[in-house]
């Protein structure tokens, strides 16, 4: 735009308009070309705009169109938003703008294709796939996505209310104008560790118990209402359980009676969340810990329980032999010929011993000889 004598020369481009004004006030729209306006008292003013895929000031779209509704008409695709209403503008085919509720766009339509899809989220809050592509770059500020995975249960809440419980898969909600939330439940089975606390006996011995417990969650929409943190309650729960089981017994029925224990917490525990949605597959006593001085004792207890037990076992065996030897005599008591069957054996395990002699030669030299090595036999083993 220069000005020469009294002429105004204003150049406008491929892709530009002008505002021409004469004393503040909208005379015309010049076109792309060179313009050659005679303005002796310099009167006119010349504003210059792009208009290939760009905006207009919504503020001086509502002046023009209450002074020129015709040309605002025109040259103006304007885009306006009611309540629960969500608009998707693209340019020349292109998604660009996502608008929320109660806003107001105007957008250039001379050289632009302006498109314009609305959306009513007052009934439906989900965001189709074919929305949620046009909509990639605006999601964080007006829709909220969650991934529910196979092993879990998504719950939807809209505006604290328990809406329905989402199958697995990708879901996206249209969040205008309202709180939506979804809470993921894992469905496998969790182990809760229950770490120890020092409780006494019922004879007076402080001592610490660690338990675990596995729980799964059948109905996650009971679980939700009733329960605020699942893990926390079962924990508090299997104390309070071995607790009350402890002290009804000595510490001998804990050491020893572990199974009838481990069935009792979970009897506890199962009766007492039966209508939380929760299932508690297992709970058992995993460690017993005692103090120093106690361990020592139990130790010294267990080894005298298993010296006198060794010596009972010999014992046993010393009297079974015993009664062997008296039955053997018994017999040989009551059978001669048993006897001298029972000489003749020890004989022949003597002549082993001695080596190898002919009883059967006829000068008794063979006798002699078995008992010269007997008695020498005998000697040796006295000495």
């Amino acid at each position: 735009m220069s000005w020469h004598l009294m002429t105004l020369h204003v150049t406008v481009k491929d892709g530009e308009r002008a505002f021409l004004t004469r004393n503040g006030k909208l005379e015309r729209v010049l076109a792309p070309g060179r313009h050659r306006l005679l303005d002796p008292m310099h009167r006119l003013g010349v504003e210059v705009f792009s208009v290939v895929r760009s905006e207009f000031p919504a503020e001086r779209y509502a002046v023009l169109k209450a002074a020129r509704p015709d040309l605002a008409a025109g040259l103006f695709e304007a885009v306006e938003t009611k309540a629960n209403e969500i608009a998707i503008v693209s340019l020349d085919g292109r998604p660009v703008h996502l608008m929320t509720p109660w806003q107001t766009r105007v957008y250039w339509k001379v050289a632009t294709s302006v498109d314009v899809e609305r959306i009513d989220v007052a009934d439906d809050l989900r965001v189709t796939a074919r929305h949620l592509a046009m909509i990639e770059r605006n999601r964080p500020t007006i829709v909220t996505e969650a991934v529910v995975e196979n092993h879990e249960a998504g719950l939807l809440y809209v505006e604290g209310r328990l809406v329905e419980r989402l199958a697995p898969g990708r879901h996206a909600f249209w969040i205008a104008g309202r709180k939506i939330e979804v809470k993921r439940l894992d469905l496998r089975p969790q182990a809760v560790e229950i770490t120890a606390q020092e409780m006494l006996t019922k004879d007076r011995i402080a001592l610490r118990v660690t338990l675990t417990a596995f729980r799964r969650v059948v109905d996650p929409e009971r679980v939700v209402a009733t329960v605020p943190d699942v893990d926390a309650w079962l924990y508090r729960l299997a104390q309070f359980a071995i607790r009350e089981a402890v002290a009804g017994r000595t510490l001998d029925e804990v050491l020893s009676a572990k199974a009838a224990l481990d069935a009792e917490l979970r009897d506890y525990v199962r009766e007492r969340i039966a209508n939380s949605g929760v299932e508690v597959t297992e709970l058992g006593v995993k460690d017993v810990i005692l103090p120093g001085e106690i361990r020592e004792l139990v130790n010294k207890v267990v080894e005298a329980e298993r010296v006198a037990k060794a010596n009972l076992i010999r014992r046993q065996e010393e009297t079974a032999a015993t009664r062997s030897l008296l039955n053997t005599a018994r017999l040989m008591e009551e059978n001669p010929l048993l006897l001298r069957l029972k000489e003749l054996e020890s004989l022949e395990r003597l002549v082993e011993k001695v080596g190898r002699i002919d009883l059967h030669a006829g000068d008794g030299q063979g006798l002699d000889a078995l008992l010269t090595k007997l008695v020498r036999l005998k000697s040796a083993e006295s000495a």
